[in-house]
């Protein structure tokens, strides 16, 4: 009978300690997941951004020349073959709209730094959870035992780091 005294509160400790244990081990994989999601969005961004604002400039840079020699064959007297010719360029390139291509190229940014900006909170809040279950007693007993040690936060280091990268067309 001393014996089941014994035995049940030792039992009762070790699977205790094995529940904290094993939510330990869940939170901090969740943390590193977290930090993962931003590594990723980081990798979408810097390689999404730079060739598709190459793109867009590109094709600003080809409907404004398309443009110029439209506006340049209008000016000349032949007008019939001039005509021909402004004809052809129309169809070798009908859907000459650069805004719908800036405004496409906006959405996409705004669309990756809204990822981004979950990834961040998302790891955030992980951090969180994590050092809410480490640093609460009991459990701060495990993770001082095990060695579990929570993140930091996800904070801004410069001012650089602050704004979004800078794009340029032209």
């Amino acid at each position: 009978m001393t014996v089941l005294f014994v035995l049940v509160p030792v039992l009762l400790f070790f699977g205790w300690a094995a529940l904290a244990y094993n939510r330990l081990v869940k939170a901090r994989n969740q943390q590193s997941e977290a930090w993962s999601g931003i590594d990723v969005q980081l990798k979408k961004r810097a390689d999404l951004i730079p060739p598709l604002a190459a793109c867009v400039a590109a094709y600003a840079a080809h409907e404004s020349h398309v443009f110029r020699e439209a506006s340049h064959l209008r000016s000349e007297r032949d007008l019939v073959g001039d005509m021909r010719k402004l004809i052809a360029v129309a169809e070798s390139y009908p859907d000459l709209r650069s805004s719908a291509n800036f405004q496409d190229l906006m959405a996409r940014l705004v669309k990756i730094e809204d990822d981004l900006q979950f990834a961040r909170r998302f790891f955030n809040g992980s951090v969180r959870d994590f050092r809410n279950l480490a640093e609460s007693f009991p459990t701060n007993m495990i993770a001082g035992v095990f060695g579990f040690v929570p993140a930091g936060f996800f904070e801004v280091e410069t001012v650089l780091e602050k704004s979004a990268p800078e794009i340029k067309l032209t």
